[in-house]
């Protein structure tokens, strides 16, 4: 990754790191090397529930109509919503304004092209030169050359329809479904009750100074309960932009995006529906999927950690659906990112069309046991080069046995490494093994 651009774009805290000056410089080299082709560039821009969002979508605007640009204002969408209408509406290209599932102080500029696809890292790279290299060979057009703004109050309609005419008849379901206080505070109730679904909503309030605090993806007590209490069907969270879907069962159980990917990869592969009968997912997909695939006769093919590593397999491939086990799920078919939103029409299909409950269709993964430490570092550099820490992780590989992974790796979006531990022994244990390396790389990272 570069010095601006991390595995899903720039982020950083929200008026120290992500500055209106760089969203505005941002802007204009956007601008320019993405609308080149265009006379007059259009950019989709969306944004988060978070209260940095107005302010770094001025700056972002200012940024792209000063170099010539036109920006369509979507106002709070989610991340797959810009991605779509940047495609279905021929923008030269997308802009989300948002950190995900990140705490609120934090906001991100996450860029798509003309079909809709995260920006290569070749035009990464562009844009870093321009902005570090101070560049000012970029244009200022004057009086009726100069780019315009529009609040566009219509798009997102064509994106709800898309989603209704991916889904079934949600008819007899009892749904609960947490939106973190995000970006789709506004609709997915509404969705989901338009398909005949009983809906009860938690933390749909849209407010930044809420978004993912003890709620959505990213915690799940809340719904678990709620879940329970109510005797629903299933639960449904989002995080704060709805890129990725975490599901709770009828008993009030997690069922994550290994098992969301499972239950769905099983279910196109008996449709003849799964391009290649393949699964990508990452490194961090625990390995009981890999046998329950195999069970079912679909291969899983594993790449590193982040969406855009699975997409590009994807691409790369054919193949039409993977993601990742924190609940990022590409359904290629219907998207070019992930989108919280369709996976739960998708699971909810599955559901509805099989006639079993969540529970039963989620217990077929059977889970090696895993630990995942997120330890906070001083710095994310020269751990992999420490003489101590890589005697550690050999000493441990050996105590795991055959069917163990260990895996380490920094954050691409906080200053953290990530230690996951996985092996058929008991958990305790691993979780030693865990807490231990990774307290070992924060200090040698001191």
């Amino acid at each position: 990754m570069g010095k601006l651009f991390g595995t899903d774009g720039i982020r950083g805290v929200a008026n120290r790191d992500l500055t209106p000056e760089l969203a505005f410089k941002i802007g204009r080299i956007a601008a320019w090397i993405l609308g080149r082709e265009h006379s007059k560039p259009v950019f989709v821009i969306g944004r988060d529930t978070r209260l940095s969002g107005p302010m770094l979508e001025g700056s972002l605007t200012a940024g792209i109509t000063s170099a010539g640009g036109e920006v369509r204002l979507l106002g709070v969408v989610s991340t797959p919503a810009v991605a779509y209408l940047t495609r279905q509406t021929g923008a030269s290209a997308g802009v989300v304004i948002s950190a995900s599932h990140n705490p609120i102080e934090d906001n991100g500029l996450k860029i798509f092209d003309g079909r809709g696809f995260k920006l290569p890292d070749a035009l990464e790279e562009q844009i870093e030169n321009h902005y570090f290299n101070e560049l000012d060979d970029l244009p200022r057009p004057e009086g009726p050359l100069l780019g315009q703004a529009f609040i566009d109050g219509k798009a997102l309609e064509q994106y709800l329809k898309h989603l209704k005419d991916s889904a079934v008849s949600l008819k007899g379901l009892s749904l609960v479904a947490d939106c973190a206080h995000g970006a789709v505070c506004r609709v997915a109730g509404e969705l989901l009750e338009k398909l005949g679904a009983r809906v009860r909503m938690l933390h749909d309030n849209p407010d930044g100074n809420l978004i993912n605090v003890n709620c959505g993806a990213t915690d799940t007590v809340d719904l678990q309960r709620e879940v329970i209490n109510s005797g629903a069907s299933l639960g449904l969270a989002f995080d704060g932009d709805a890129d990725r879907l975490i599901a709770v069962d009828e008993k009030g159980a997690i069922v994550d995006g290994d098992a969301v990917m499972a239950i769905c990869a099983i279910d196109m592969a008996q449709k003849g529906l799964l391009k290649n009968n393949t699964l990508v997912t990452t490194v961090m997909s625990n390995g009981g999927l890999d046998i329950l695939a195999e069970k079912h006769g679909v291969k899983i093919i594993r790449t590193a950690v982040g969406d855009r590593y699975v997409l590009e397999k994807m691409i790369e491939g054919g193949y039409n659906l993977g993601g990742e086990q924190s609940g990022h799920i590409i359904f290629s078919d219907h998207a070019t990112t992930g989108d919280g939103l369709l996976t739960a029409l998708q699971l909810l299909k599955v559901v509805q069309q099989e006639g079993r409950s969540l529970s039963e269709m989620a217990s077929h993964l059977e889970r090696l046991p895993q630990v995942l430490i997120n330890q906070k570092v001083a710095t994310k550099e020269g751990w992999s080069d420490n003489p101590k820490i890589s005697a550690a992780i050999d000493e441990i590989r050996q105590k795991l046995g055959r069917h163990g992974r260990i895996l380490v790796r920094p954050s691409g979006t906080e200053p953290k490494i990530r230690v996951m531990i996985e092996a058929p022994l008991p958990e305790e244990i691993i979780e030693e093994y865990a807490l231990f390396l990774a307290e070992l790389i924060a200090n040698e990272q001191a």
